[in-house]
């Protein structure tokens, strides 16, 4: 099981659109969500939200996602927020008196750095959403490597802090292997973003 000296990794959370059957904003299959939790040996627990989904409702079943942590005895939840400074006091207040520990593990690290080692550290990782008021459509479907990261204009955070645009990594130094996919058409929705599809490898 994945974890470090101080934590160790029970479960991932990921909210997923219903009727689509893909995660909310990033627009990958569940099943490749399936695949990737398979292969870093952990477990999912999927929210699932409507496609117009409001704060209430979004805070109602993550409440119920809480409730479900706690019983199988989970005292902390990790997130990726690196310096919004709003977005983390919402978890912090959204987890107070719950039992749950909100905890920041990235916070306030300089996001080239952060970008750039994570590719030096072996991960894979495939842009799968865009934002078209930040990005130009040519980013989307791209890989995360160097080349993509120094051609990102100044005003995008390299780590897509501020939603510019949103990946699927499918290897890295805890997989136990590759996720494999072909990749499928790209479309536009919602008059802003760029999504491009994922097709899964078939691996029998």
């Amino acid at each position: 099981m994945i974890g470090s000296d101080e934590y160790e990794v029970e479960t991932l959370l990921t909210t997923i659109t219903e009727g689509y059957d893909r995660i909310s904003m990033h627009g990958v299959r569940t099943c490749l969500l399936e695949r990737q939790a398979v292969s870093l040996g952990l477990k999912i627990l999927k929210v699932f939200v409507p496609k117009e989904c409001t704060n209430e409702m979004y805070e109602s079943r993550m409440r119920a996602a809480v409730e479900a942590l706690l019983s199988m005895g989970v005292s902390g939840m990790a997130f990726g927020d690196i310096f919004l400074e709003e977005v983390r006091r919402y978890r912090e207040r959204s987890l107070s008196g719950t039992g749950i520990e909100p905890i920041f593990p990235l916070w306030k690290e300089d996001t080239a750095e952060l970008a750039h080692r994570f590719v030096d550290l072996g991960f894979k990782a495939i842009v799968t959403c865009l934002d078209s008021e930040a990005l130009d459509k040519s980013f989307v479907g791209r890989e995360l490597d160097h080349r993509f990261l120094s051609d990102l204009p100044p005003s995008v955070d390299p780590c897509g802090e501020n939603g510019e645009f949103h990946t699927y990594v499918y290897y890295g130094p805890m997989f136990q292997r590759r996720v494999l996919f072909d990749t499928g058409e790209t479309v536009f929705r919602n008059k802003r973003f760029y999504f491009t599809d994922l097709l899964p490898r078939d691996t029998t």
